[in-house]
């Protein structure tokens, strides 16, 4: 086992115990045999426990996906019997919805307001311009609104609202009037203080229990990810039926260069349970007769910046709020944010932004005009 994946690392241009920062350092000689074994978990529980280091493990990441050592490992068994399952069950059915939530949204705002800075933004920051975090979020908040051609007095649904930043920014630079909903109670509290005195509403409910309504423009920022292939033409349906015919709706979300029913399994297992990417074809599949493809922006490529500036803000606010995790919990979450960030670098998962209507706008739609 260990000549097996000392020869894929080499491929990739990782050397064992190497001298470069993206070269793994192995700790407990176990590790040859669990990854090769198990994947990608057996990766990174490995590291989680301990077994091996790296300076950087987003180049090293990178250079994995890069050389495509994912494909040529092949599925391993655990990997099939997810693929099964999920073929078989719908795991973000409402039942399941709430677990994502209790694993990863509601373990502290604290932690979430030391990482993301002062918009608790948790997506890809639109960094054209920007020169930091916070610039960056603004800049990515104005570009929804800008695409979604808010105007005072509209009505807006925000279909996954997380702690109601984006709410709080369109009441106050659009004059617009926000439903925001949200599985997650920590989430919606933080949301309720900070758009106290605004027209926003915050409501803990799944999305495929809203009330019927009409509104000038909806938008889903980051929730696409946690809707699952089985459900993905559900949650489309719900927003055509809670769009007005002239209206807009902006669909956020990772993607994959690849269809998949399954998402990765140590990112499932340890960070979003029940998390799944979506495919172009997927997507396109979801929406046929229901709206119109008006723009289709990809800047994935601002995503491995964004999770870099969320690791350095994260190590650097570890002394403050470590008290309320282990260490596990410190490697777990830097593995989280380094690979995801190597995943962006290397290209094989995209960020988009879909701008689709249900009857065209009868001038169409161009970026030229956006002033982000």
């Amino acid at each position: 086992m260990k000549k097996f994946v000392t020869q894929l690392l080499n491929q990739a241009g990782i050397e064992v115990n190497g001298t470069n920062p993206w070269d793994i350092q192995v700790l407990d000689e176990r590790v040859y045999q669990r990854v090769a074994k198990e994947g990608s978990l057996g990766l990174g529980e490995s590291y989680v426990d301990g077994w091996w280091e790296c300076k950087k493990i987003d180049e090293m990441v990178s250079r994995l996906l890069k050389a495509n050592l994912d494909s040529r490992m092949g599925l391993s068994p655990r990997e099939w019997l997810s693929f099964l399952s999920h073929y078989l069950f719908n795991y973000q059915s409402k039942s399941h919805s709430k677990e994502v939530a209790e694993k990863h949204y509601n373990i502290g705002n604290e932690l979430y307001e030391k990482m993301l800075g002062s918009t608790m933004t948790y997506s890809c920051g639109y960094w054209k311009r920007a020169h930091d975090l916070d610039a960056a979020q603004r800049d990515k908040m104005e570009l929804i609104c800008q695409k979604l051609m808010l105007k005072p007095g509209q009505r807006l649904l925000d279909i996954g609202c997380g702690w109601g930043t984006l709410a709080k920014y369109a009441a106050e630079h659009y004059q617009v009037e926000v439903t925001g909903i949200t599985i997650s109670q920590p989430q919606k509290e933080y949301a309720d203080k900070i758009c106290k005195g605004l027209p926003v509403k915050i409501l803990l409910q799944d999305y495929r229990d809203l009330p019927p309504q009409q509104f000038d423009a909806i938008v889903s920022v980051g929730m696409f990810e946690h809707v699952g292939k089985k459900n993905y033409r559900t949650f489309i349906e719900v927003a055509a039926n809670q769009l007005s015919n002239e209206g807009i709706f902006l669909l956020h979300t990772i993607g994959s260069n690849v269809s998949y029913s399954y998402g990765d399994q140590w990112i499932n297992k340890y960070i979003f349970p029940n998390g799944m990417l979506p495919s172009i074809a997927q997507i396109g599949n979801a929406i046929e007769n229901l709206f119109i493809m008006e723009d289709w922006h990809n800047f994935g490529i601002y995503y491995n910046r964004t999770l870099l500036e969320w690791h350095k803000r994260f190590n650097a606010s570890w002394p403050e709020i470590k008290h309320h995790y282990d260490a596990h919990f410190f490697r777990m979450w830097n593995y989280y944010l380094l690979s995801c960030a190597g995943a962006f670098k290397a290209r094989k998962i995209q960020l988009w932004q879909l701008v689709l209507t249900k009857s065209g706008l009868l001038e169409g739609f161009t970026r030229r005009d956006l002033h982000v």
